[in-house]
């Protein structure tokens, strides 16, 4: 066997030459994210009609601070708009780019002092405007409020007196509000002036993040939704928004409504929808790969076509107003976000480009999907990367844990991944009781198991690693970050002599202090998650049992190497979380190596972070992995 070349941490985590791109209404452009000054900033390329890009291309803001990650075309071609927090503290303002005025600085549309744009929607009834989720009365309650994008002029349609988690709106202008009763049930209710009148009532115990995707329906008559609709897996149904009856509009035999996950991760609604009049064109679903199931015969075509540009899943997908010009990009684990621009008027179609083209396919690892058995025989859905070249056998282990706990691992390319598996490590996966997209069964088997069964499924993953031969029992690691770098602290803290390696990113190390310091937008929603897979921490009686299960009450047991990397501005995982450990280990002199970006949140963004970030995690599994962190040129 060969192995692959080395991979410098550059080549995983640098910015890619483009991603991300859309087409625009009129068919015309493309805009995409591009480097500028070493940050993601948005470019723009006219398109010729021959099918492929037509001259240069130009760069359209110029954030020399933090990268832009996203964007999104207007109803009309001349503006696009992007979100932009400062410094990952996640008060997103709404940004304008006017390309009719190449030298124009982008506007910010929110300019307000404090204002945190929760999220924002361009209707498709209403072409100019966007309604936005704002608190943009200097206080912490979101309200709902509809912007006019060519004058910045914002209009508050509805305020939010305390208890709304999430607005809705129709094409009528008619509010509708979620709110979490003192129960926990999620109540939908025409919001009629201030005098909200109930339409529909879902237990909040089946949605810890809310309902997702919740979204109004073409002729506004309705809102489509992942519900459970009597069953064990997330489908998608429709509410009447006059007499509350649920519908099930679509549902795969096997597998789940792609929904939480992409609510989690911000990567965009499981509904794919047309952009002329908000119809529903497809539904998303997931399970070892994405299946993606259409709902009307012209889409079914266009999707039989851009399926087969590539044997990835699609990614980002985008079309003019007439749905005849579509750029869309691909999920793979080896070749990732291939771009293709295809025409459905020709059924021509052409590569635009790939991000990492220094990339070669065929050097990166495959990621093989597996099926461990927990000890209680719930089935665990993982992913098992091994490295290219060399004998699967007696490896040394990296095992990843996902954040949330309410997320999943799934299928596709992970620059984390793939620079574990070239410095020859096995790479596992797990998506442990908890995680989403398997069932409802599974997502609450967690339900007081945090630092109890989620940790046990993480050791059973280990267990089976070792019993199939992959993985040499001396040399295990363990990396996760948010909920994974809890995972990461309740394993060296109750099972050490796993694990001779451990990253902490961004985790939590006392439950009791990160529930009291969750932003205040998303207290709310603490009693369908934390609260109720936990406990209260303002319950004396639950007090106890929740810091039993927070790893900073028994630093004392910890012996296993420990790395911990933190964002100064982390609003979810406050720095306290990281600076409290940290203190206490060193306190007790224990070595631990520490990294703090000041220009980060939850989660490194700029390139040069991330780049520190994995050359010293590299430096670091190799010392106490395979002991050569000297040979190692990141």
């Amino acid at each position: 066997m060969t192995s692959p070349d080395h991979l410098s941490v550059e080549d995983l985590f640098g910015p890619p030459e483009r991603s991300g791109a859309s087409i625009s209404p009129d068919g015309d452009r493309i805009a995409f994210l591009a480097p500028w000054k070493n940050r993601l900033n948005v470019w723009v390329q006219d398109l010729g009609r021959a099918g492929g890009p037509d001259g240069e291309p130009r760069c359209v803001t110029a954030d020399d601070v933090r990268s832009v990650t996203s964007f999104e075309w207007t109803h009309d071609p001349r503006w696009l708009i992007y979100a932009q927090d400062s410094g990952g503290d996640e008060n997103h303002h709404l940004f304008r780019v006017d390309l009719a005025d190449p030298e124009a600085p982008a506007v910010d549309l929110t300019p307000h002092p404090g204002a945190r744009v929760l999220s924002h929607v361009q209707p498709s009834g209403r072409p100019g405007t966007v309604l936005l989720q704002i608190n943009h009365r200097e206080v912490t309650e979101i309200d709902l409020a509809e912007l006019d994008i060519a004058t910045g002029e914002l209009t508050v349609l509805a305020e939010n007196p305390g208890q709304v988690t999430e607005w809705l709106l129709t094409p009528d202008r008619d509010p509708y509000a979620l709110t979490t009763d003192d129960g926990g049930d999620i109540v939908l209710s025409r919001w009629n002036g201030g005098d909200p009148v109930e339409v529909a009532v879902f237990p909040g115990s089946d949605h810890p993040l809310n309902i997702y995707p919740f979204e109004i329906t073409a002729d506004g008559s309705g809102a489509w939704l992942g519900s459970w609709a009597g069953g064990d897996r997330l489908r998608l149904s429709r509410i009447d928004l006059v007499t509350g009856a649920e519908t099930v509009v679509d549902e795969h035999p096997e597998l789940e409504l792609d929904g939480m996950r992409r609510g989690v991760a911000q990567i965009g609604s499981p509904l794919i929808r047309s952009p002329r009049d908000g119809e529903l064109l497809g539904v998303r679903y997931l399970g070892e790969q994405q299946v993606i199931r259409p709902l009307t015969p012209r889409f079914a075509a266009v999707l039989e076509a851009l399926e087969a540009l590539s044997d990835g899943t699609i990614g980002r997908l985008s079309c003019d107003h007439d749905e005849q010009r579509w750029v869309v990009d691909f999920d793979h684990d080896r070749e990732p976000g291939a771009t293709w621009l295809y025409d459905h008027a020709t059924g021509e179609s052409r590569l635009l480009f790939r991000p990492y083209p220094h990339l070669d396919p065929e050097a990166l690892a495959p990621m093989t999907p597996v099926t461990i058995p927990a000890r209680d025989g719930l089935a665990l859905p993982s992913f098992l990367t091994l490295p290219v070249g060399v004998e699967p056998s007696r490896l040394p282990l990296v095992l990843l844990v996902h954040g949330g706990p309410w997320y999943r691992d799934s299928w596709g390319f992970s620059p984390d991944v793939q620079l574990l598996a070239n410095r020859g490590y096995a790479v596992l996966q797990v998506n442990f009781r908890g995680s989403v997209g398997y069932g409802k069964a599974h997502m609450q088997a967690a339900i007081g198991e945090f630092a109890g069964a989620m940790h046990d499924d993480l050791i059973d993953a280990v267990d089976w690693a070792v019993a199939q031969g992959y993985a040499d029992p001396a040399r295990v690691g363990i990396f996760g970050g948010s909920y994974g770098g809890y995972a990461t602290l309740v394993a060296v803290t109750s099972t050490p002599d796993v694990f001779a390696a451990a990253i902490d990113y961004v985790g939590i190390s006392d439950l009791e202090n990160f529930m009291r310091t969750v932003p205040a937008f998303a207290r709310k929603q603490l009693t369908n998650n934390f609260h109720h897979y936990i406990g209260d921490p303002d319950d004396p009686e639950q007090t106890a049992d929740i810091r039993s299960r927070s790893p900073i009450h028994h630093v004392d047991k910890i012996r296993t190497p420990l790395m911990v990397a933190q964002g100064a501005n982390d609003v979810r995982v406050v720095r306290a979380e990281s600076d409290n450990l940290v203190a206490a280990l060193r306190e007790r002199g224990v070595d631990v190596e520490y990294l703090v970006k000041d220009d980060e949140g939850h989660g490194f963004l700029n390139p040069e972070n991330q780049i520190d970030l994995y050359r010293k995690a590299d430096r670091f599994l190799a010392r106490h992995l395979t002991g050569n962190d000297e040979d190692i040129a990141c």
